[in-house]
């Protein structure tokens, strides 16, 4: 069956049931479908976008982003050169989607590590293009509301990335920039260029954390594309990992999800110092 969207009585919150996702593939034995030549990727590329073939929501409003035709790299590993090939298609593909009609909202994001269900361990992305404005970003105030303090870890070219004061997952930060910019597709060649410096800095810090690769998690939230802004529509990405520890997750349970109340067993201020000293 094609996405259909409901909305839980009793919540209220919107859910998309997709049972064509449960006949997709997972982790392909017979190569990779990302890589040069594969499925996805028959031509040699740079970056590279398509429409996924396993899609969240119908209409084609879910796109697979491809960073780089090279199997093991990470996006730290992309360079400014590579990062910045990224982060141009990220804000041509929110334009793109963000100019039809029938979009309301763009989410750029990535799940990276099977941890936190990533199903091919090629660098790649995801974006989303909602009908309405979701809850999450529309509920949102300005970042700029978090002082940042002694929780921050790195700056680049007019960017910030710091831990927020009160995560409610272990491993998280906030990655801004100085002025205020609306989306993707506003940022100037040197705002791109500080993004894609950051992001290489802090993934870099974050797979030396534990020396090893960090499961994460990363989205960017932007102004709505239709309608009117919600107040926390400046444009910043989250960046989060479940681990608490080396290969230890923590895991969301009861007492959380019946409350709504998050408990986190890291201090922000303690997880800012400890990447601030991974600098190179």
């Amino acid at each position: 069956m094609s996405g259909q969207r409901r909305v839980d009585p009793v919540t209220g919150r919107e859910i998309w049931v997709v049972g064509a996702r449960q006949d997709r593939p997972n982790r392909p034995s017979d190569g990779c479908p990302f890589c040069p030549g594969g499925l996805e990727a028959p031509d040699p590329y740079e970056v590279r976008w398509f429409t996924n073939r396993w899609p969240s929501m119908p209409g084609d409003r879910c796109e697979v982003v491809l960073y780089t035709p090279e199997h093991d790299a990470s996006f730290w590993s992309l360079g400014l050169v590579g990062a910045r090939r990224v982060v141009d298609l990220w804000a041509t593909r929110s334009a793109a989607l963000g100019g039809r009609p029938d979009v309301a909202y763009v989410l750029v994001f990535e799940n990276r590590g099977a941890e936190v269900g990533a199903t091919i361990a090629h660098p790649h992305g995801q974006i989303y293009a909602f009908e309405t404005v979701p809850p999450e970003p529309a509920a949102e105030r300005d970042v700029a509301e978090d002082p940042v303090g002694d929780r921050l870890v790195s700056a680049a070219a007019g960017w910030r990335a710091w831990v927020p004061s009160a995560p409610m997952w272990p491993i998280a930060l906030l990655i801004a920039p100085d002025a205020s910019v609306a989306d993707l597709p506003s940022l100037d060649d040197a705002g791109r260029d500080g993004l894609a410096a950051l992001l290489v800095d802090v993934l870099d810090r974050l797979d030396r954390l534990y020396d090893r690769p960090l499961p994460y998690m990363l989205w960017f939230h932007q102004r709505p594309f239709q309608g009117d802004a919600p107040t926390g529509s400046r444009l910043h990405a989250h960046l989060v990992s479940p681990w608490r520890d080396a290969g230890l997750s923590r895991f969301v349970a009861a007492g959380e999800l019946g409350s709504g109340v998050f408990f986190n067993p890291v201090v922000p201020e303690h997880l800012a110092a400890r990447l601030r000293g991974l600098a190179r």
